[in-house]
């Protein structure tokens, strides 16, 4: 957090809030009304956040700084996502998708395939640690054979994300999960078992609901017809082979060994390559082009088509400038003083320990929908609130575990956000249509309010812990 809002320039609630309601309005204007994408009503508003920080006295250095310090924050995201789209690309040439979504389609029932799905999503995301890298794998299979299965999308997508994000948050692998605990002043290992009381109930109602929807589905013979058809579009097209699965397989290894994520996804489009030359027959130019452009599928089965064309740099570029365009209007409202302004007005309302912990969730929620990046959510929430929970004589793990519950999980339900713009850009399914159907995502933040207002595993800070700090202070 910047500390210009410590300097003559303060900043007040009300002007802050000007960008936030113009944002919500444009917006509204743009996505509701004439159908339009998010990118131009977040520039407008960072164009209105930056008048309005000139106005009270900042610098255009000032606030050319706030955005470029949010952009670098996001930039590893920005990478990650065009290696993912290359990924994809070279993955769909090489058969390794239409490899899994075939043999998925044969082992999987639409009874169970929710259940399957989420639980699917959660292991991978547990041992990668991402919920960007499961998507961006086995969570373009699954969405493929959900398809084929006549289950619809944003319900298959909703037990992805779900699945991913349990996992990604319980995973000590994960960039959130270590940053959270970061900012609160918890530790880690804390941290993740303090987490099994949130996400463990919404976990399981979230399954138990996935059941009773994948059973209204489970009779569904009229699929028949639509799963041979894509078994044979598949087969025709690819060379169908379990050698292709190694792809997935070696990338997760990677992953679970500690290789960084680029490498290790750049790692999973060479890969891609290599079994594109020798068990698709596709010649340098093939590969590169679907590296850069993504792959065509020109089967003749619609269903085939729509569902294997797609990935490639350019296909993650739309994704890319929404992130610098949100990243710009955060970097602007976190430099200038603007978020803290609206914090500390919410802070003042803050009495009990529930109201504390519904006002934590709603300022994650706010900069999620604000700033658009989970990271900035976790680092400003935390940073706001880690005083005062102390003083409350709260441990802090129960600020980390708060920051993650909101911060975290509501980040792909947000489509200007960076992981639902992701999200959307890899499965194919806008935020706002698999957002109902992503169980844990919405059921966790709520459990963690019930949580606050009833004391549940609202632990408190061990005596003997403050008088050691209060010893380390006087020495």
């Amino acid at each position: 957090m910047s500390d210009d809002h410590n300097s003559t320039k303060k900043m007040t609630f009300g002007l802050a809030m000007i960008p936030v309601l113009f944002l919500i309005g444009s917006l509204f204007v743009a996505l509701q009304i004439y159908g339009a994408d998010p990118h131009i009503p977040l520039i407008l508003s960072t164009i209105v956040a930056a008048a309005i920080s000139i106005k009270v006295g900042y610098s255009w250095n000032e606030v050319e700084e706030g955005m470029i310090d949010s952009i670098k924050m996001s930039m590893q995201a920005i990478l990650i996502l065009m290696i993912i789209g290359m990924l994809i690309g070279t993955w769909i040439l090489s058969g390794v998708v239409p490899t899994m979504i075939y043999y998925g389609l044969q082992i999987l029932s639409p009874g169970i395939f929710l259940i399957a799905t989420t639980i699917l999503a959660t292991i991978v995301a547990l041992a990668t640690g991402s919920s960007w890298t499961t998507a961006g794998t086995v969570g373009i299979a699954l969405i493929g054979i959900g398809e084929g299965l006549g289950i619809p999308l944003p319900i298959v997508a909703g037990a992805i994300i779900s699945g991913a994000y349990a996992g990604d948050k319980m995973s000590p692998l994960s960039d959130t999960t270590n940053l959270a605990p970061a900012m609160a002043g918890s530790n880690l290992f804390d941290h993740i078992k303090h987490m099994v009381y949130t996400t463990g109930p919404s976990y399981v109602i979230a399954l138990i609901l996935y059941g009773i929807i994948g059973m209204r589905y489970s009779g569904a013979e009229s699929n028949v017809n639509t799963i041979s058809n894509i078994l044979e579009g598949l087969s025709q097209q690819f060379t169908i082979s379990p050698i292709l699965l190694l792809a997935p397989v070696v990338v997760i290894m990677l992953v679970i060994f500690k290789i960084p994520a680029i490498p290790g996804l750049i790692g999973g489009v060479f890969i891609g390559a290599i079994f594109a030359f020798t068990l698709q027959g596709a010649n340098l130019g093939e590969v590169i082009g679907a590296a850069h452009y993504g792959f065509e599928s020109t089967s003749g089965i619609e269903s085939v088509d729509e569902l294997l064309s797609g990935g490639g740099l350019d296909g993650m570029m739309w994704t890319v400038s929404l992130i610098l365009a949100a990243m710009s209007f955060g970097g602007v409202m976190e430099k200038t003083g603007m978020l803290f302004a609206i914090a500390e007005k919410i802070l003042k309302v803050a009495n009990s320990t529930g109201s504390l912990v519904l006002s934590t969730i709603l300022t994650a929620i706010g900069i999620n929908l604000v700033a658009g990046d989970q990271y900035l959510s976790i680092v400003i929430t935390g940073r706001m609130y880690k005083d005062v929970y102390e003083e409350r004589g709260l441990h802090p793990k129960n600020l980390s575990r708060v920051l993650e519950d909101s911060g975290t999980l509501t980040s792909p339900l947000v489509p200007w956000n960076t992981c639902g713009s992701f999200m959307h850009q890899a499965l194919g399914v806008h935020p706002f249509a698999y957002a109902p159907f992503a169980f844990v995502n919405l059921l966790n933040p709520l459990i963690s309010i019930f949580y606050g207002y009833t004391g549940i595993t609202m632990e408190k800070i061990d005596k003997v812990e403050i008088k050691k700090k209060e010893v380390k202070t006087i020495a």
